[in-house]
């Protein structure tokens, strides 16, 4: 299968799974990314919210708001052209829908966090393998907002998030790619090489 084969196949798998599956999924989720050292020490954390049949990262969330922890969404910039911001978000935010049908906080009453200065972020993903290649949608979004981690200097640690069903034998590694630590499934953390 080709990239858009691959992403058409993966997201009509996830999207198959039932509303059981799913809420099951989120609870496993949760107790896949407890096991990261980088989310226990992790004070500023990113996350997305759940669309198009991604694993759910509610429960996820609401952990992360009884823990205390400073949450953040990634949210389209309005100025650069591919490229995300991350804003705070919490339960009074003022929510918009981006251009992809997407709620985010609104741009103009948040003040974004740069990226090097969250301590995890955690990305969705179409495809994974077990070297730690990701498969997004092909947007590029998080690889070019992220393109500053492959220098030295203050960086966020990246976990993928997904199902344990959308790992893959191999997916070709672009120069581009941004790696991940780790990636977390409702089967478990798979830990890869540092990024």
């Amino acid at each position: 299968m080709n990239k858009t084969e691959l992403r058409r196949h993966m997201r009509r798998q996830r999207r198959a799974l039932n509303r059981r599956q799913r809420q099951q999924a989120a609870q496993q989720l949760l107790h896949s990314l407890r096991q990261s050292t980088h989310f226990q020490h992790s004070r500023h954390i990113a996350v997305y919210l759940t669309n198009d049949g991604e694993i759910d990262t509610s429960v996820f969330i609401r952990d992360l708001q009884r823990r205390g922890k400073t949450l953040y969404l990634p949210v389209l910039h309005p100025l650069r052209k591919g490229h995300l911001s991350f804003l705070p978000f919490n339960r009074q935010s003022r929510m918009v829908k981006n251009r992809f049908g997407i709620s985010e906080p609104d741009f103009a009453s948040h003040r974004a966090m740069p990226a090097r200065f969250i301590n995890l972020i955690c990305m969705p993903l179409v495809a994974f393998d077990e070297s730690g290649n990701r498969l997004g949608m092909g947007g590029g979004f998080y690889d070019r907002t992220l393109a500053f981690s492959r220098q030295p200097g203050n960086k966020p640690r990246l976990i993928g998030c997904a199902y344990e069903l959308q790992k893959v034998g191999d997916l070709p590694a672009e120069d581009w790619d941004i790696p991940l630590a780790a990636i977390a499934t409702d089967a478990g953390l798979h830990r890869f090489r540092q990024s």
